[in-house]
């Protein structure tokens, strides 16, 4: 692909490009549609790239301090090493025994198009496999067996079922220009400064330069938050300053309190569970801040200290779940330990379950981001919707990318989605009603599952496909089917993956088809990678996690691990005291007439109602540009990470991400164009590199370092937990009278 100028602003370009400013001064308007694609160099490079991305991201991420390596690594490492194969390989045809095809080992110089192929799979391996977390609640929390053979299938089934309406929505998700899907831009901008010859500016350095530099940079930089001094993943000041304050503690904590002063020096800290912050539209990063301070600094403060549902028994920001003596709540008395229901007796004659404040509100919003989202689509979209709905019964011409893809190459037919969905489906089936039902869903839970999925992926596509955010389906998920089918935990987590994950595999594969569409890839070959892909990825991520599961004694278990073991699965931790809200215990005991938290389903009508003054406001001032910005879904969903982020995550990511793309995007919009994404590859790249070489060659040798307390990732806000109800005792904190 040809080098062409980033900046291309005048009338003309701009009507025979892409409506929106960052895809032009980003994404070339060129193509050589006969560059090789699916060469030998693509497949070894990309399956090698998916399997392994996939073992180190798994085996990671059961870790306290879990690493997320993306493909930017991959995107970078793999290019001399398919230079080099192009360099060394035999160009001789190879003829396939029996058959007519032939290819060859080396068909020429290795070119752009191969290097987005083999990303693809990269991305595969980057991505989470949802079930994994079936697996670890089931064998690693509840201390139960799985068949190996249902927990495979349930991971490949749930990872490939949105495929098959995935080719429902590319009309309207891929094809419309002002879909930009903007976290793409990144990989675009780091692809053309890997291939594109660029001369150096006077005084300044190319792309690559700029790259290798903060690479290099960033490298160095990690052994200092990721070795030597933990503590700076969050500096909590207001903690150091008063020291034996609770109130202190819980106002100044980053990570276990309001954050207050609170700030992380450590980029993986800052992109750990909101992505990049110089990624995402200045807009949404404001949207998202306000519904931050409004949930954090207005609603929790007031609900904590007015001891709403009794909030001063337990931790202001706490995942877990409690008593009504604020101790932690005893699963063993409320489960069945034969056929792993709900022991109704159990729980009769126990408590009720209580959540932090918290993590009880992070529920209601969830509920009314939902309903917002349908209501802000309808609003907002719900012309340009059915406009593209009818072009798409004709023939609609889009932007110059849309033309080129359409002028250049076949796309892919609608029946290989749709046999995709029938034999998936199928398999789901097979998955939840065989194995002895040891799945606990019935097969009506997998159609309505698919049902929902189908409805929500247009909406939130719009919005993931406008602003790098997505609201979830996962509690939705989780209460439609603890009401129709409540005491089954199992059958919950499974439906839930399945109507949730689904959905968002749709959409993977979307964004990643959006990436093909701006690098100019034959569709037919994005398709085939993107299965393979997600095959290899979800298999990789099974047998990892399986292996985990059985080799390291206590995994996950904070009470048997020994001091300092990483093996503490954060994340799965959520999945799993999910599970008992929604699965065991079930909706109707937690926020139905038999529950504590009743009044949350009024969320559910405040998000529907949200969005409309915003849209009547924005048809009778037509002219403040501001109020088109507004969108309610994100504002509400805009803790929907909390927890397992904390505050520290959202005030630092949120800083950094309006300095870079509102300061620095509006005054020094060059540098912008030519440096921000490819600053954030940079980061991302550097931590990835340096955080496997500590791990490999220092932490897993037991090479620990010198013991200080600026070692220990922590912000020194011990305190941040306690307990304020007077009687309450809690491990470490003082008892207050």
């Amino acid at each position: 692909m040809k080098g062409s100028s980033p900046c291309r602003g005048n009338v003309e370009h701009k009507v025979n490009d892409n409506p929106i400013e960052q895809v032009r001064l980003t994404v070339p308007i060129d193509d050589d549609p006969t560059m090789p694609v699916l060469t030998f160099r693509t497949w070894i490079l990309g399956v090698i790239s998916c399997a392994l991305l996939a073992f180190l991201n798994q085996f990671f991420g059961y870790r306290q301090n879990p690493i997320f390596i993306s493909s930017v690594p991959v995107q970078i490492v793999v290019l001399p090493i398919g230079k080099l194969m192009a360099a060394t390989l035999p160009s001789k045809p190879i003829r396939v025994p029996m058959t007519k095809w032939a290819f060859s080992m080396n068909p020429g110089p290795f070119n752009i198009k191969e290097h987005v192929l083999i990303t693809i799979f990269a991305n595969c391996g980057a991505g989470t496999v949802y079930a994994v977390g079936i697996i670890t609640a089931v064998m690693a929390f509840y201390k139960r067996s799985l068949n190996r053979g249902a927990a495979l299938l349930l991971v490949q089934t749930t990872q490939l079922l949105g495929y098959g309406w995935a080719g429902l929505f590319r009309k309207f998700l891929i094809d419309s220009p002002y879909m930009w899907w903007p976290f793409n831009l990144v990989q675009v901008s780091l692809f053309r400064a890997l291939h594109e010859e660029e001369k150096r500016p006077k005084g300044g350095s190319t792309r690559l330069q700029f790259f290798l530099m903060v690479l290099i940079t960033s490298f160095c930089y990690y052994i200092v938050p990721g070795y030597l001094f933990g503590s700076i993943t969050a500096i909590s000041l207001v903690c150091l300053i008063w020291k034996k304050s609770i109130t202190a503690h819980q106002i100044g904590s980053g990570l276990q309190g309001l954050g207050i002063g609170s700030f992380s020096l450590d980029w993986s800290q800052i992109v750990a569970f909101l992505g990049s912050p110089l990624a995402t539209p200045a807009f949404a990063i404001v949207n998202i801040m306000v519904g931050f301070c409004l949930m954090i600094y207005i609603v929790v403060p007031i609900a904590y200290w007015t001891n709403a549902y009794e909030a001063k028994k337990f931790p202001i920001y706490s995942s877990d779940v409690f008593d009504a003596n604020g101790q932690p709540y005893n699963l063993s008395r409320v489960i069945n330990s034969k056929d792993f229901t709900l022991n109704k007796e159990g729980y009769n004659n126990y408590t009720k379950i209580n959540l932090s404040v918290l993590f009880s509100f992070t529920y209601g919003l969830s509920f009314a981001t939902l309903a917002a989202t349908l209501s802000h689509v309808a609003l907002f979209h719900g012309r340009t919707i059915w406009q593209q709905t009818k072009a798409a019964l004709g023939d609609q011409e889009g932007d110059v990318h849309t033309r080129l893809m359409k002028k250049n190459y076949e796309g892919v037919p609608q029946w290989w989605f749709h046999l995709i969905f029938v034999v998936v489906f199928a398999l789901s089936i097979l998955t939840c009603e065989g194995f002895g039902k040891q799945i606990q869903l019935p097969s009506w839970g997998i159609l309505l599952a698919c049902a929902l999925a189908l409805v929500f992926t247009l909406p939130i596509g719009i919005i993931t496909a406008t602003t790098n955010q997505t609201p979830g389906l996962n509690v939705i998920t989780e209460m439609i089917i603890g009401y129709m089918y409540p005491g089954r935990p199992l059958a919950n987590m499974a439906f839930k993956t399945y109507g949730y994950i689904s959905m968002a595999q749709a959409l993977t594969f979307l964004s990643d088809f959006k990436l093909g569409h701006y690098m100019k890839i034959p569709p037919k070959s994005m398709f085939l990678v993107q299965l393979v892909g997600t095959v290899v990825a979800s298999t990789t991520y099974f047998f990892t996690a399986w292996w985990l599961l059985t080799s390291v004694e206590h995994i996950c278990d904070r009470s048997k691990l020994p001091i300092g073991s990483p093996w503490t699965c954060p994340g799965d931790r959520v999945f799993y005291n999910a599970s008992i809200i929604w699965g065991l215990v079930g909706p109707l005991r937690m926020f139905g007439s038999q529950g504590l938290y009743e009044k949350m389903n009024y969320f559910f009508l405040v998000g529907l109602i949200l969005p409309i003054p915003f849209w009547v406001l924005t048809r009778m001032f037509p002219n403040v540009k501001w109020l088109k910005l507004v969108n309610m879904p994100i504002i509400l969903g805009g803790t929907a990470m909390m927890p397992p982020a904390r505050t520290v995550n959202y005030i630092t990511w949120g800083a950094v991400g309006l300095f870079f793309n509102l300061v620095v995007y509006k005054r020094f919009k060059g540098w912008w164009a030519r440096h921000n994404y490819v600053l954030s590859a940079g980061l991302d790249a550097g931590i990835a590199f340096m955080g496997l070489l500590i791990f490999y060659a220092l932490q897993n040798n037991n090479v620990n370092g010198i013991t200080w307390w600026g070692q220990q990732q922590d912000d020194h806000c011990p305190l941040a937990a306690c307990p304020t109800a007077p009687g309450i005792s809690a491990e470490g904190c003082p008892l207050i009278q």
